[in-house]
């Protein structure tokens, strides 16, 4: 037995003439036994001759459709459709040939010939395909190993084509030790049937597949993925501890076969996964082709996406400006190792100080803004007002006048949702950002130009933008790479507050939707992008446990700690005051704010920045809270000054 498998089933692949070969001994003796059926026994000697024209004409078309070159191991359905259809050309051009040939050139005429022919078809087909498939059953056979071993039952969600690729590559592959059980999907006309002896399930049947085959891993292809399904599936497969484990679609495997260092652990992104975004790309490349563009901020999350994206849309230039000295040498490395060297220009900033912004300016001369640089962590900030104040506030402010002066055309703030009724001094200085660049617009637009310097009277009119959103996965500083952290170290996971709950968006779709913003954008927008549906922090902490086969508060406990600094239980995207003007983008909308006058808003703003340096931070704190009524401290040392505001304001 040993022999004999070693001697046929070798892992050297056969002759593909010896192949062609045995092919044509069946074609023949399908041909042969057609004209032994017909004739009734009777079989005459003048048929050889078109027995020997028939195969000829057929190892022609065999080379040409290359019937030969298929290893019979490795064989599918194409393989056996492609036999088929070789098999009736061969028939169809020998009987055009014969007519051509013998009966009209030769006069010679067969009775029966499409009877022959006919017989010949089915069972020359049939010998051909049923060879092929008993092969590739007994290499299978033989190739088991001697012992038994035992793979793992996995099931596959989806049950489309890519699905089935995944399937056939997983079976076809010796070194993976997995038997796919079968295919989940949500399709009502796929449920409960086969495909490839592979049974199709609902599901709602994972918690009985996982009981009866001990089903310990989903495997999910990307290419092959309905967004509720998915989230339903996996939903249910982190409630029964089975682990989601993704594939990458076909087109990106190693030398067209999956590799097991290909397959990644889901990600709790995946589980906030929401619908594709539409963006309309064609807006996009006619705003920013051609155009010299400036980013702040280059070197951090959103940053750095913008500048990732922007360069696909062939601008002149990119300015990478940043503090940052190290990140913003990491993003150059990566823009240089891809194929935009020569579209970036770096720059180091600090947005503060305005002699040094001017310079960046006269050098590059932008005609579009995109402002991302800021100070964001809420307790970071509560601890360190004055530099909040001077980066968020001062820092804007010194950049939308410089852009005015130099003739930007348009100028896109990249804000927060914690600008919305603040309760700490990061959310306070960015709204207090927001009304500089409006007031800014409205006078712009009003007078389209005014005398107050650093602005020039004959300064052509900025457009100025502001974009407003929340959390985005995988940040520098967010919840996601803490909690992440916080379980390979075995636990605890912290938490501020079991009902604190927030928005989260993916880093490239929020710079999809500021992207877009920035073209509709007119001046003096405040857009609000569709946030999805708000997530209690506690269940994405116990999900991430779970995503790694962990069972909460067993394995890895949940702590929590009280809320933070200026923490607030829920974030908002909109003041009560504000109207929501909706656009052709469903998932962006316009907030019709109270317009701010520049004038009054300038005058505080500098008197800010005189109380920033004499460094009287509660008076700062005061003055922040007189500009902004809605900023109520929360969890924080300044709430004795909202107290003070209040009794103040009743004497």
């Amino acid at each position: 037995m040993i022999y004999i498998r070693n001697l046929l089933f070798q892992d050297k692949f056969h002759s593909r003439w010896l192949i062609l070969l045995t092919d044509l001994l069946i074609v023949l003796s399908s041909l042969c036994l057609s004209f032994y059926l017909k004739d009734k026994l009777d079989f005459r000697q003048g048929n050889i001759y078109y027995i020997a024209f028939y195969c000829s004409n057929a190892i022609l078309i065999f080379l040409f459709m290359r019937i030969h070159t298929h290893i019979i191991r490795h064989s599918n359905t194409r393989d056996m459709l492609r036999i088929l259809l070789a098999v009736l050309v061969s028939n169809a051009a020998f009987l055009v040939l014969y007519h051509i040939l013998f009966a009209s050139y030769l006069k010679i005429s067969l009775k029966g010939l499409g009877d022959i022919l006919l017989i010949n078809f089915f069972i020359s087909s049939s010998i051909l395909m049923g060879m092929r498939i008993i092969i590739k059953d007994v290499f299978k056979y033989f190739d088991e190993p001697g012992y038994k071993i035992t793979k793992e039952n996995v099931l596959i969600y989806g049950s489309g084509t890519p699905s089935i690729l995944i399937k056939n590559a997983l079976e076809a592959q010796k070194g993976f030790m997995i038997n796919v059980q079968g295919f989940v999907d949500t399709g009502s006309d796929k449920v409960y049937k086969c495909i490839e002896q592979k049974r199709v399930y609902p599901i709602k049947a994972i918690e009985k597949l996982k009981n009866k085959f001990s089903i310990k891993t989903m495997l999910i292809t990307s290419e092959d993925i309905k967004i509720d399904g998915k989230r339903m599936a996996v939903e249910k497969c982190v409630e029964l501890g089975i682990k989601v484990i993704t594939v990458p679609p076909s087109d990106q495997w190693i030398n067209g076969e999956p590799n097991l260092r290909q397959f990644k652990d889901l990600k709790i992104e995946d589980l906030l996964e929401r619908k594709p975004i539409n963006l309309c790309n064609k807006h996009v490349l006619a705003d920013i082709q051609n155009k010299r563009v400036l980013i702040t901020g280059a070197a951090g999350s959103i940053g750095s996406e913008l500048v990732r994206q922007i360069l696909s849309y062939n601008p002149e230039y990119v300015v990478l400006c940043d503090q940052a000295e190290t990140p913003l040498h990491d993003i150059q490395l990566e823009i240089e190792d891809g194929n935009y060297a020569d579209k970036i220009r770096i720059f180091i900033a600090d947005i503060q100080n305005a002699s040094r912004i001017k310079t960046l300016f006269d050098l590059y001369k932008p005609q579009i803004v995109f402002h991302a640089a800021a100070y964001k962590h809420v307790p970071m900030m509560e601890n360190n007002p004055t530099e909040a104040v001077l980066t968020n506030i001062w820092g804007t402010k010194n950049l939308a006048d410089i852009s005015v002066e130099f003739g930007v055309e348009k100028f896109v703030m990249i804000s927060t949702d914690k600008a919305v009724r603040p309760t700490n001094i990061m959310g306070a200085s960015k709204r207090i950002a927001e009304m500089y660049i409006q007031s800014l617009n409205n006078v712009l637009f009003e007078n389209h130009f005014f005398c107050t310097d650093p602005i020039s009277e004959s300064a052509n009119q900025t457009k100025f933008i502001t974009t407003r959103f929340g959390n985005v996965l995988g940040s520098n500083g967010s919840v996601i790479p803490r909690f992440k952290a916080q379980i390979e170290k075995g636990g605890p996971i912290t938490v501020t507050h079991p009902d604190i709950t927030r928005y989260f968006m993916t880093i490239p779709e929020a710079v999809q939707l500021v992207l877009e913003a920035a073209v509709m954008g007119s001046g003096g927008e405040i857009f609000l992008f569709d946030m999805g549906d708000p997530v209690k922090i506690a269940d994405l902490a116990a999900n991430m446990i779970k995503l790694v086969g962990l069972v909460p508060g067993k394995d890895i406990e949940i702590i929590y700690t009280g809320l933070r600094p200026g923490e607030k239980l829920y974030e908002e995207l909109l003041n009560v005051e504000e109207e929501v003007i909706p656009t052709y983008n469903k998932d962006i909308k316009i907030s019709k704010t109270i317009p701010n006058n520049y004038a009054d808003t300038n005058r505080v703003i500098k008197e800010l920045m005189e109380l920033n340096l004499q460094n009287n931070i509660d008076v700062m704190v005061t003055k922040m809270k007189t500009i902004l009524p809605d900023f109520i401290s929360n969890n924080s040392q300044y709430e004795k000054l909202d107290v003070k505001l209040i009794n103040d304001y009743h004497i």
